[in-house]
């Protein structure tokens, strides 16, 4: 028999020498089992044959496996032209009409056997050239897609769902439109290569039965093509399909509407997915809406104009920058072909990414396929003749190794085999005598390439010093990705790159601009190794995620970090500290610029500062309403630069309680007068009345924290009798003054559209919730004097007015002190006191040492220590009354009415769980667990207790409680027993 020159084996260029014989004939001998004449006749007759298939063979069990299933359609294939058999295989796919499932599935599956047997013996014999294999494995991929839609759509017509345009070629007008990504859509596939598929649909093309059932059709039917083309049965599989890469993959159906996707890529189309489109080709289905579809998206896949933000954006696609300029690791054994460095992903992205930096202006450099675009570059003077050449060489060399790594086994992979035999094969399949003169060439390319790459992107800056990629497109993880992040310190990598894949589809508010994407995008690195520094990186992350997630737009707070290192390092540090500062950036982030004035870790705004800011404030203000709002803006900030300067170390804790009080009287003081001013405009004024807000318990005390409330009571002066003069409806001075008190209580603590200042308690008023909500200060003198409980004026030692006239002011002073001083029996007086501990300690107390506040030996025992002593010798001693704990327990020192030392145990205890309190109720909401806390609070707790670690600092702090509650029996005298006294306590302990 003699062969056409055409014939694959004429053509053969190549003999594979097998690196192992005896496996090359145990596989040849098992097709020939197999045979019935035809391959062994052809065989007897052409020993070139037989040398070619004994190489192919012992190199390729898969091969072997097609080759045993037919051998007279080896023959055949070994006697044909290739590019002939490829044709017909094509014609006879076109040709394909069947109504039932299974036989459709089987005969696309013989055909894509036979095209996968003559493409392989033609790519390793060289009858072919690397890119004819390419383009022959894409036109047999089109055509069998192209049958599988066929089919279906003349089975959705059959069941009623559809009608077609055109019976004869249902594809055509079907508005189901099929898009070629990546190297199927150049005609660029790779051997064992996935099909990349965007599935869209055309309402207005589509004829549907039930159009309001559009997306759960198509969705089915394009499940049904999944299957068609990827589901194994017993004569293998057609081509496995991926549709990753449609947008927001995580978030949208397999089958878009156009117009959904058209509305996606122009409001948060991300610059990995333009580089995607450059390849981007209509492969199937409604032909002409795909491509009227791509003309559409012309605009979005090539900008005229690329920022430096956008460039990095494109760089990062591959990997970090740095990775090409040297410091990547090229190897043979268990290199991977594809994504390693010096790999066939740098040569397309070499192109692709001066295609979308320099296509817009310059549409010759819109074209799809890898090597005419450099030839392209070349013309239009962007790369050098030497280095396209070089390039050009390595990718068809790279391509053949991709190919004969997946034809061993048909495995869709682009990494060498990791021992050296393996790689042997892989050698002598590339046609070299053995590994070392394979591994030579292979690491010479890889070099060269990788030379050519990190040229490209020399003066890019480097983004990361992580010394490995960080690579979050598309919808796969990146292996080295994942491996830099569990490095880094990430326990969960994958949630991780999973999150900021999410950003980057603009599922937040603040992603969604393309600008915002960007800067994201250049922040990304540096803001992963900042959150890593915090030690729990997690948690820091998943904060920083949910600052984001609140975020109404994020170019401003991205910008500013990008520009700003340091303020990125304290983000991180709030994030992982102190999550709930973080809230307070998401809602305002204009409150980080106050970061970057230099005086801000220096200094804190006097009272003066404060008034003068929020009075300008309500100079502004366009309502009463208006006002409210923006006191509630002007607090919210103010206390999240309080609490940036606690976690900072810039001012002590003590500081911080006297800077949130400070801020707290002012607002409290401020609103007041607005509250009385807008309050006239309705009801006029109380002739000669006077108001004033009188503060008490932790506002009182001057030591607020982040989360304190405040405990209030609003006192006045008027003539019961009157009415109130000048407004639009009179009020008596009791309804007055009980309105006007509801009216603050709203102005501080009501929900507007910018959320809430305080809470508000008005309980300590004589008679609780069964008094008036605003007292007379005659009604408040007669009830001190007459019928307060005990418990009542150990609260009144932490009272003092905040707001009102300051006439008015002084004599509600000199009430309080008046009820203060007045003579008590001691006895009583100790009874009561031991009874309210005891009580508050059976319904609210604690045995963790870090429940600072309930804890017998806590912050109550002092603060009762202090109460008790102050009621105790007031009246011979005025001087020691003080609102705060520790001046009271320092006059109390100084008058020689507690020990020195007892004095300054009590203070030192103090300071500490006033400290521990301040941090904990910046950063945590609930109860603290020491085994829980991040990195960031441990190192902030341990600075307020001057401990080495959280061992020392618990045994602190029971050493501290220990010798408080000594102190507190020894000054008080313990609780024995059910005292006479118990009895004559108010019905409820004041509010803890």
């Amino acid at each position: 028999m003699t062969l056409d020159a055409d014939a694959l084996l004429s053509r053969a260029k190549i003999i594979i020498s097998p690196a192992d014989a005896e496996r090359a004939q145990k596989a040849l001998d098992r097709v020939l089992e197999k045979d019935k004449g035809p391959l062994a006749s052809f065989l007897a007759e052409h020993q070139k044959a037989r040398d070619l298939l004994f190489g192919v063979l012992g190199s390729s069990p898969y091969l072997t496996d097609l080759a045993a299933r037919d051998p007279a359609r080896l023959a055949a294939a070994l006697a044909a032209d290739p590019q002939t058999r490829i044709a017909a295989l094509i014609d006879e796919t076109k040709a394909l009409e069947t109504d039932d499932e299974a036989e459709i599935m089987r005969r696309l599956r013989l055909i894509k056997q036979e095209a996968a047997l003559v493409i392989a013996l033609a790519d390793l014999s060289k009858a072919w050239d690397t890119l004819q294999a390419t383009e022959a494995l894409t036109r047999i991929a089109d055509a069998m897609l192209s049958a599988a839609i066929r089919f279906t759509l003349r089975q959705a017509q059959h069941a009623g769902k559809l009608e077609l345009a055109d019976q004869r070629d249902p594809e055509r007008a079907s508005g189901w439109i099929f898009l070629g990504m990546g190297k199927g859509g150049a005609y660029e596939l790779n051997y064992s290569s996935d099909i990349d598929l965007i599935v869209f649909f055309d309402r207005s093309r589509a004829r549907l039965t039930d159009p309001s059932e559009d997306v759960d059709l198509f969705v089915k039917l394009t499940k049904r093509i999944v299957k068609i083309m990827s589901e194994r049965t017993s004569d293998g599989y057609v081509f496995r399909t991926d549709l990753r890469l449609r947008p927001d993959p995580g978030a949208t159906p397999i089958a878009i509407p156009l117009e959904a996707a058209l509305s996606y890529y122009e409001s948060m189309g991300q610059n990995w997915e333009r580089a995607a489109y450059i390849k981007a080709r209509p492969v199937a289905g409604d032909i002409y809406a795909g491509e009227q579809f791509l003309q559409e998206l012309s605009p979005f896949v090539w900008r005229k104009y690329f920022d430096f933000a956008a460039i990095a954006d494109v760089h990062s696609i591959k990997r970090q920058i740095h990775a090409h300029k040297g410091h990547g690791k090229i190897a043979v054994i268990g290199h991977n072909i594809k994504l390693g460095r010096g790999g066939i992903r740098e040569i397309e992205f070499f192109t692709q990414t001066q295609q979308l930096i320099t296509g817009g202006r310059d549409k010759r450099l819109r074209g799809r396929a890898t090597l005419p675009m450099l030839d392209q570059l070349v013309e239009s003077g962007w790369v050098e003749v030497q280095a396209r050449d070089d390039l050009r060489e390595a990718y068809l060399f790279l391509r053949d190794v991709e190919h004969r790594i997946q034809m061993v086994a048909d495995e869709q992979k682009h990494t060498l085999p990791d021992t050296k035999e393996g790689v042997e094969t892989i050698a002598r399949m590339m046609g070299f005598a053995g590994y070392d003169d394979f591994a030579e060439a292979l690491m010479k390319r890889l070099d060269i390439v990788q030379g050519h790459y990190a040229r490209l992107f020399e003066s890019a800056p480097e983004l990361s010093a992580t010394g490995g990629n960080l690579v979050f497109t598309g919808d796969d993880d990146d292996p080295e990705t994942i491996e830099t992040l569990a490095r880094m310190g990430y326990k969960d990598p994958k949630m991780v790159t999973a999150t900021i894949r999410g950003w980057h589809f603009g599922r937040y508010a603040a992603t969604r601009s393309t600008v915002a994407r960007e800067r994201l995008t250049e922040l990304t690195p540096k803001l992963l190794e900042a959150l890593a520094a915090t030690e729990n990186a997690d948690q820091a992350f998943l904060a920083f995620d949910k600052l984001i997630q609140k975020l109404p737009a994020g170019v401003q707070l991205f910008s500013l970090l990008v520009s700003q290192p340091r303020l990125l390092t304290l983000l991180a540090a709030i994030t992982g500290a102190a999550p709930k500062l973080s809230a307070t950036i998401s809602k305002r982030p204009r409150v980080l610029d106050a970061l970057m004035e230099p005086a801000f870790f220096h200094t804190l705004p006097s009272d003066a500062d404060l008034r003068e800011r929020l009075t300008a404030q309500f100079a502004e203000a366009r309502s009463y309403e208006d006002a409210l709002d923006r006191a509630r803006i002007f607090g919210q900030e103010q206390k999240f630069l309080i609490g940036v300067r606690v976690l900072t170390g810039s001012i002590s804790v003590a500081d911080a309680g006297a800077a949130y009080t400070r801020l707290a009287e002012t607002l409290i003081a401020c609103l007041f007068e607005e509250v009385c001013k807008e309050f006239e405009k309705a009801h006029g004024r109380i002739e000669k009345g006077a108001a004033a807000v009188v503060a008490m318990g932790k506002l009182g005390g001057r030591e607020m924290t982040a989360a304190s409330d405040l405990d209030l009571m609003l006192l006045y002066e008027a003539d019961p009798h009157a009415e109130s003069v000048g407004g639009e409806r009179s009020l008596s001075t009791a309804q007055y003054y009980a309105r006007l008190t509801q009216r603050l209580i709203t102005a501080i603590s009501a929900p507007t559209a910018e959320g809430t200042l305080y809470e508000t308690d008005f309980r300590l008023r004589p008679s609780g919730n069964m008094g008036p909500i605003a007292v007379s200060l005659k009604s408040f003198e007669a009830y001190q004097a007459e019928e307060a409980w005990t418990w009542e004026h150990m609260a009144l030692t932490r009272a003092r007015v905040v707001a009102g006239p300051a006439d008015f002011a002084a004599r509600v002073e000199e009430a309080i002190r008046a009820a203060l001083t007045r003579p008590r029996d001691p006895h009583k007086l100790k009874i009561d006191v031991l009874a309210m501990r005891k009580r508050i300690e059976q319904a609210k107390g604690s045995t963790s040492p870090w429940e600072v506040k309930q804890v017998a030996g806590g912050l109550i025992d002092i603060e009762f220590i202090a109460q008790y002593l102050m009621l105790l010798h007031g009246a011979a001693h005025p001087e020691i009354f003080s609102t705060t704990t520790p001046l009271a327990l320092r006059g109390l020192r100084d008058a020689g009415l507690l020990d020195a030392g007892a004095a300054e145990t009590l203070r030192a205890a103090a300071s500490l769980y006033q400290g521990l309190t301040q941090v904990l109720r910046l950063a945590v909401d609930g109860p603290f667990r020491a085994t829980d806390a991040p990195r960031g609070l441990t190192e902030l707790l341990l600075r307020v207790g001057d401990s080495p670690n959280l061992s020392h600092l618990e045994a602190l702090l029971a050493d501290s409680q220990k010798r408080t509650r000594e102190i507190f029996l020894s000054v008080i005298g313990p609780f024995s027993g059910p005292a006479t006294g118990a009895g004559e306590l108010s019905e409820a302990p004041p509010p803890a």
